[in-house]
């Protein structure tokens, strides 16, 4: 079963172990791999900071990756949305589709959000079928927005409203309870 979880003290040091990964990091806008302690300061503000709030993704009580939402308190009521399956072996099992739904809910149903955002590299393929998938309709298209390994990289923006996730949510969860990845 996927579930999420609220983010520990203690996960700091796995997540950073899973961000060194060539297979997250080639996914992440950032620079470059944080060095410890600049991942220490990210993981601390990310605790302490009322503008965000993360979630351990969980596969069978098992950490499997991360969920985040950033910029919680706009008065805007929207977040920016980012996650990834840091456990290689929890990669292509749905462990990133149920993630979605369960943080889809997180952010509508629980937060009272209006929308949520995310900024995907246009060649994530997997990505932008996944978040399409949940609902997610595409907004913008960035090029050159990014500077990764010495090359600039295009970014898609997608978007999806509460009012669109309320439409789909019962069918989405359905199908994830049937296909015993998330609790009824």
């Amino acid at each position: 079963m996927i579930d999420l979880r609220d983010l520990q003290p203690s996960d700091e040091e796995q997540l950073y172990r899973w961000r060194q990964e060539p297979e997250v990091d080639r996914w992440m806008s950032d620079a470059a791999v944080p060095d410890e302690a600049a991942h220490r300061r990210w993981y601390e503000s990310l605790l302490s900071d009322p503008d965000g709030r993360g979630w351990m993704i969980t596969r069978d009580g098992a950490p499997a990756g991360l969920m985040t939402l950033t910029g919680l308190t706009s008065h805007h009521r929207r977040a920016s949305w980012n996650w990834f399956v840091g456990d290689a072996e929890s990669r292509g099992r749905g462990v990133g589709r149920a993630a979605q739904v369960l943080g889809l809910d997180k952010a509508f149903c629980e937060l009272g959000l209006d929308k949520v955002w995310a900024e995907v590299m246009a060649d994530n393929d997997g990505a932008l079928k996944l978040q399409t998938a949940a609902g997610f309709v595409r907004e913008g298209y960035l090029r050159d927005h990014v500077l990764k390994a010495g090359r600039r990289r295009d970014v898609v923006l997608l978007g999806i409203l509460a009012a669109d996730w309320q439409s789909r949510r019962e069918k989405a969860r359905a199908a994830l309870v049937e296909a015993r990845l998330i609790a009824a």
